[in-house]
């Protein structure tokens, strides 16, 4: 999966490629082509903790794409994220639901809502819904941060009250969405980018058989094109 998003993201032309390891990061290590910088305390926080141990690459020169890395995702995915420039933009899949429905017998209890306002950015993130209408799509884990907000995101971190509990998260398990949401709660634009499927996710062993037998079958490439 690592291989797969830096064949992507080098195709788009981007090469200074950093992981965050934690778990058997020295196998990490050994994948060519990426820097990586350890979490060490990555079995006791969650994934906002492991981004900002990356802060000595978030220098502001450049504009920063975050990914999840239990992902990948086609290049026309990618797109929309590399040609936005909003402060801060991200990935939502308006055909969710029939993707969803592969891997789960009710999509509503595992999808997270997404509100919209009329001009394509995004109210709300990563609530539980209580139906269907309160999800206008699902935010992938593709995120993109313009150059000039990289500090002022950073900084914003650094003020977060560390004892305070964010969506039922204490700060240092406190999750990308939750993030994101304090983000837009205080002002900063938070864009959708939108795209009709061209992504995996890998939660669990059965989504990774699924794919396969799907692979074998041909059908994968209705929600994506493997390369």
């Amino acid at each position: 999966m690592l291989s797969r998003q830096i064949k992507t993201l080098k195709k788009a032309g981007i090469t200074d490629i950093t992981v965050v390891a934690g778990y058997l990061a020295d196998q990490i290590c050994q994948v060519s082509g990426i820097n990586v910088i350890r979490n060490p305390k990555y079995d006791s926080t969650n994934m906002v903790a492991s981004l900002f141990c990356a802060r000595e690459v978030m220098t502001g020169d450049e504009d920063l794409i975050i990914s999840y890395g239990d992902i990948v995702y086609e290049s026309k995915t990618l797109s929309p994220l590399l040609s936005s420039g909003s402060p801060i933009s991200i990935i939502i899949d308006l055909q969710w639901k029939r993707y969803w429905k592969l891997r789960m017998d009710n999509p509503l209890e595992d999808a997270e809502t997404l509100k919209l306002d009329g001009e394509g950015l995004v109210r709300e993130l990563g609530k539980k819904p209580k139906n269907y209408e309160e999800i206008q799509g699902q935010y992938i884990g593709l995120i993109k941060i313009r150059f000039d907000q990289i500090k002022k995101i950073d900084d914003i971190y650094s003020s977060m009250d560390s004892k305070a509990i964010y969506d039922g998260k204490g700060f240092s398990n406190m999750y990308m969405t939750s993030f994101l949401q304090h983000l837009i709660d205080i002002g900063i634009p938070v864009r959708a980018n939108l795209v009709n499927n061209g992504w995996l996710e890998v939660d669990t062993l059965q989504d990774y058989e699924l794919y396969n037998k799907m692979l074998e079958e041909g059908s994968l490439v209705n929600y994506y094109n493997p390369d």
